[in-house]
């Protein structure tokens, strides 16, 4: 349903680490200042480095913030509660930390679109666009019931490990091998991150993320070809809920596509902004 990143951009250098902020939530900023304002957030059982291919596409050029979410990576000693709400205290939190009164591009990935779209009502005239890749869709009657069976065990019943929900929900994301080759160390920071996977996918299930009647702006909603027939669904729904929406398929990409297809999606989503003087950054 969300996403953890591939794994491999974890491994990268921070190009400008900021001190964690009020709240606990750590975040970073590059790019020149004069800019467009970009803001881009992670999923579920990631952290803001599974965006930094893509970040990189565009902070030559724009001023681009990412923070990981509470609950995640360095925000991971988060207490919650992971709701929705929660995130979106954040998102406008970050904002107004590193782009205060400023129109600000929004991207999200997996759940992290949710969180912006959902971002709309609080920020308003802020929100000058949004792009999403594969945002979860998890209340609607049509979503598979995949990402609730981890929040209950065997009998049904709920459950209290969440550490063991977050190893089950990676094991199913990334494999029984690749998982056990993870560094112990890796492995015991993914699994402490359940506490925010259980609420997130809990809270979603609940009830709508956004209403459409909060959405004014443009919006991409984007997938990839190669994604699970829900998500491509969810690109469709979204064309035709939103008023100034419409979907984009990236070819040969699935729900890692921001980390496995950084030049495609930037490409894609630039374009979607049309902002004077901001291409594509290699490399």
């Amino acid at each position: 349903m969300c996403c953890a990143s591939s794994g491999s951009a974890d491994s990268m250098p921070e190009s400008n680490p900021e001190p964690i902020t009020a709240g606990g939530i750590w975040s970073t900023v590059s790019g020149p200042l004069d800019g467009p304002a970009i803001c881009i957030v992670h999923g579920s059982m990631d952290r803001s480095t599974g965006m930094m291919r893509l970040a990189r596409r565009v902070d030559h050029a724009a001023r681009v913030v990412r923070f990981d979410r509470r609950g995640y990576g360095r925000s991971r000693a988060h207490t919650g509660p992971f709701t929705l709400a929660g995130n979106v205290d954040d998102l406008v939190a970050v904002l107004d930390l590193h782009l205060p009164d400023r129109a600000v591009h929004l991207f999200g990935h997996s759940y992290g679109g949710d969180v912006v779209l959902a971002a709309c009502r609080r920020l308003g005239d802020r929100v000058a666009s949004i792009a999403v890749f594969e945002p979860p869709l998890s209340w609607t009657p049509w979503w598979p019931s995949g990402s609730a069976n981890l929040l209950v065990d065997g009998h049904g019943q709920p459950v209290d490990d969440t550490d063991d929900a977050a190893e089950r929900f990676m094991r199913r994301l990334i494999g029984d091998d690749r998982w056990q080759r993870l560094p112990p160390r890796t492995r015991t920071e993914r699994r402490a991150e359940g506490r925010a996977l259980v609420g997130e996918l809990a809270d979603l299930r609940e009830r709508p993320a956004f209403n459409a009647g909060d959405i004014s702006v443009p919006v991409l909603a984007v997938c990839g070809s190669r994604g699970a027939d829900h998500h491509r669904r969810a690109a469709r729904e979204l064309e035709e809920m939103l008023p100034e929406a419409r979907s984009l398929e990236i070819p040969g990409a699935r729900h890692f596509g921001p980390n496995t297809h950084p030049d495609e999606v930037a490409e894609a989503w630039l374009a979607h902004l049309g902002v004077d003087g901001l291409s594509v950054g290699r490399g």
